[in-house]
C-alpha cells in the first residue's frame, strides 16, 4: 500500500493529475470493496479526476466527480494512512460549491506524514511505479520502464550497487524534460542488455 500510495501522491503533486491515480488503480482492484483502504484510493482516484475535469472547464464532471470523492473518504480518520485527508475533504467541498476556484487557485497539495511529497523524494520502488505511470501518460511504452523498474527491484532485492536503472527512472520521471526521449533511449538500451543476459544463461543448471 505504501509504495503505490506515495508513488501517485509525488506523481499528484507534480501537476500529473491525470496520471496519479494509474499509481493506485491496480492495487485499489485488488482490496475488498468498503475497506478503509479501499475507500482512502478510491476516494484519491476520483480526488484527482475531480481536479483533472475542473482543469479543463467540465465543471459538471468535477463537481460530480468531488461530491462522490467526498463521500468516500467522509468517514476516514483525518491523517488516514499518513495522508491529509482532513485537508482533502474541505477542499472537495469547496470544488463542488465552486469547481471554477481552480482558476484562482492551485489545486490542493497532498502530502504524506506531513511532507509534502514530490518525485525527487521518492524511494526506488515509489519512483519505478511513478516512472512506469508517467511513461504511459507521456506516450511511451511502458512495458519498457515497467521492465526497468523489474530489474531495480531485483537488484535492490541482491542489495546490489552501481545500478543504472535507478538514476535512469530517476532521470526520465523527474528530469529535464528535454533529455526525456534520450534517458529513455538509454533505458532502453540497459533492458535490452539485461534480457539478452538473462536469456544467455537461461536453463544452463536444469
Amino acid at each position: 500500500m505504501r509504495t503505490p500510495l506515495r508513488a501517485g501522491i509525488a506523481v499528484y503533486n507534480e501537476g500529473h493529475y491525470h496520471a496519479a491515480h494509474d499509481a493506485w488503480e491496480d492495487h485499489w482492484l485488488d482490496l475488498e470493496a468498503g475497506t478503509a483502504d479501499e475507500r482512502l484510493l478510491h476516494g484519491l482516484i476520483q480526488f484527482t479526476a475531480a481536479v483533472h475535469h475542473a482543469r479543463r472547464r467540465n465543471w459538471e464532471g468535477s463537481v460530480g466527480l468531488a461530491r462522490s470523492a467526498g463521500e468516500y473518504l467522509a468517514d476516514l480518520p483525518p491523517d488516514y494512512r499518513g495522508c491529509n485527508v482532513d485537508a482533502i475533504r474541505r477542499f472537495l467541498a469547496d470544488l463542488a460549491d465552486d469547481p471554477a476556484l481552480i482558476e484562482r487557485r492551485a489545486p490542493l497539495a497532498l502530502s504524506h506524514d506531513g511532507d509534502i511529497l514530490t518525485l525527487e523524494e521518492c524511494s526506488p520502488p515509489e519512483i519505478a511505479v511513478a516512472a512506469a505511470v508517467l511513461a504511459e501518460e507521456w506516450g511511451y511504452d511502458g512495458a519498457v520502464v515497467e521492465r526497468a523498474g523489474k530489474f531495480l527491484g531485483d537488484e535492490l532485492g541482491r542489495e546490489r550497487t552501481g545500478t543504472p536503472f535507478l538514476a535512469l527512472l530517476s532521470e526520465f520521471a523527474a528530469g529535464d524534460p528535454a533529455n526525456r526521449d534520450v534517458v529513455y533511449q538509454r533505458l532502453g538500451q540497459h533492458v535490452e542488455r539485461r534480457e539478452v543476459r538473462e536469456s544467455d544463461v537461461e536453463g544452463l543448471f536444469e
